[in-house]
């Protein structure tokens, strides 16, 4: 009896660890295919489950000038993933009382234009604000902003344009928003907001290879960012060629854009925010993660810096950055799952469902990109239709959104080489959505990257006839179809 107690003991113990082998070898099987369809130069992954890091991994090269790998500690821009850090930032300050999501940011901020003054905070963290994009107060002889003269210019300017739209109509992914969050903190947390994050997220949650900066900035153990182009310098290339992705997030620009770090640093935040140890209850985590509202009181695809991926099971919440980072977390699971790399264009965000898989394995088919994706490695994009009525019929409720399969198409026509594969995306959006002018122009888009003149026209025209005002589709018909007028 000793013995069989003896074996069973054994047999029990060795299996998590076993199972954990498993997951690890189906995890680096994935990311190695990945890595060679999306030509990743390098790569970090970690999963966080039950509070913990299970799995911590590095591959490929990190600096391909000097051939020097990726490591554990190998540091990586995460872009507009520091969105979701300004949030965690935002709701500190909301524990402490001294801001009020619903309160409108002149409560705040003195001297802002009058139309800005009734936005709310939470508009600002959803997107839903209207306001004019500072992007676009860059100075056209450069394209930059350096410098605080540029600051001030920028300013300056982006305050004297119009709204796009009234505050909570509309979404529009806007960096002007999370500039003023950076300026709320900085006030009201009595330092630079660059501080406070050091302080009261990177420090708290041990966080020790974690810096803001850009390309201008010297980061030890940083791994460039690289990008694939077409043209360089007005002129087309015969190849596609890997040149450095070269960015720069003037300071008052980093809280959403300037974090650096590494997937184990980005897995002990996660760790921190959901064990209570930046923010103090439950009810602040909750807040952080609920969706924001519009005007009708439909939600908002943003909650406050992160993106909400409602699911009948299994939802996420997700950040991602420069399509090179992102990190999914899965509440209900109580699973997380970093992918950070140093592509411009890997789009990480496409493959971190299926990575999740092997820990959770129903989370790849709570998602409808992720199942359609899957089915369609194997199958084959031109049978895209037929996938989609198979899953429909697995479950009533399949239906991916219009938004998921335009994004996803346009991810491929335009930065991943797969032209033909877009082509069949964009139709399928158009069968599953015939009443929306978009998919008509979209698909259209598609059709006239493909050589398919004729039916890129019969497109553009259908859907101005659904949106009369498309100037999209009406300049495209006037280069392309002489009958046009």
């Amino acid at each position: 009896m000793t013995r069989l107690f003896l074996a069973v003991l054994v047999a029990a113990s060795l299996q998590p660890l076993t199972s954990a082998r498993a997951n690890a070898d189906k995890v680096d099987a994935l990311l190695r295919r990945e890595m060679r369809e999306r030509r990743i130069p390098g790569l970090q992954v970690a999963v966080v489950r039950r509070g913990k890091i299970e799995l911590l991994r590095s591959f490929g090269i990190a600096n391909l000038q000097d051939a020097v790998p990726v490591s554990d500690k190998s540091i990586f821009a995460i872009n507009s993933c520091t969105k979701a850090f300004t949030g965690v930032a935002i709701m500190q300050l909301v524990e402490e009382g001294k801001i009020n999501l619903s309160a409108p940011v002149s409560s705040y901020l003195d001297e802002l234009p009058a139309p800005w003054r009734s936005i709310t905070v939470r508009q600002l963290l959803t997107h839903v604000s209207g306001l004019p994009n500072i992007l676009n107060a860059l100075d056209p002889a450069t394209g930059k902003l350096t410098g605080r003269d540029d600051e001030d210019a920028a300013w300056a300017k982006v305050q004297s344009m119009p709204l796009e739209f009234p505050a909570g109509e509309r979404f529009s992914y806007n960096q002007t928003n999370y500039v003023l969050l950076g300026m709320i903190i900085d006030k009201y947390a009595g330092q630079p907001f660059s501080q406070f994050f050091g302080e009261r997220q990177f420090r708290a949650a041990g966080m020790t290879n974690t810096i803001f900066g850009d390309s201008r900035d010297v980061i030890p153990r940083q791994a460039p960012s690289y990008r694939y182009v077409r043209n360089l310098d007005g002129h087309a290339l015969g190849e596609e060629r890997l040149v450095f992705s070269y960015a720069e997030f003037p300071p008052f620009r980093r809280t959403a854009s300037g974090v650096n770090s590494t997937a184990e640093d980005v897995a002990r935040w996660l760790i921190a925010v959901q064990g209570g140890k930046l923010l103090k209850t439950k009810a602040a985590l909750k807040t952080l993660w609920t969706a924001g509202a519009y005007n009708d009181g439909s939600p908002t695809q943003w909650a406050l810096g992160w993106v909400i991926k409602p699911r009948h099971k299994h939802s996420a919440v997700i950040a991602t950055g420069g399509s090179r980072a992102a990190f999914f977390v899965y509440p209900e699971d109580d699973l997380a799952v970093v992918v950070l790399t140093n592509l411009a264009g890997a789009f990480p965000e496409e493959f971190i469902d299926e990575l999740a898989g092997f820990y959770v394995p129903g989370i790849p088919e709570s998602d409808p990109l992720t199942a359609l994706r899957v089915r369609l490695r194997d199958r084959g994009f031109d049978r895209a239709a037929e996938v989609y009525e198979d899953l429909k019929k697995k479950d009533s409720n399949f239906r991916p959104s219009e938004t998921d399969l335009n994004d996803w198409a346009y991810r491929m026509l335009n930065g991943g080489g797969k032209k033909k594969e877009a082509l069949e995306i964009f139709k399928l959006n158009v069968s599953l959505y015939p009443d929306s002018a978009n998919v008509y122009d979209s698909v259209a888009e598609a059709y006239e990257a493909n050589g398919e003149r004729q039916l890129a026209i019969k497109n553009y025209r259908r859907s101005l006839e659904l949106d009369p005002g498309n100037r999209n589709a009406r300049q495209h018909l006037k280069r392309l179809d002489p009958d046009y007028q």
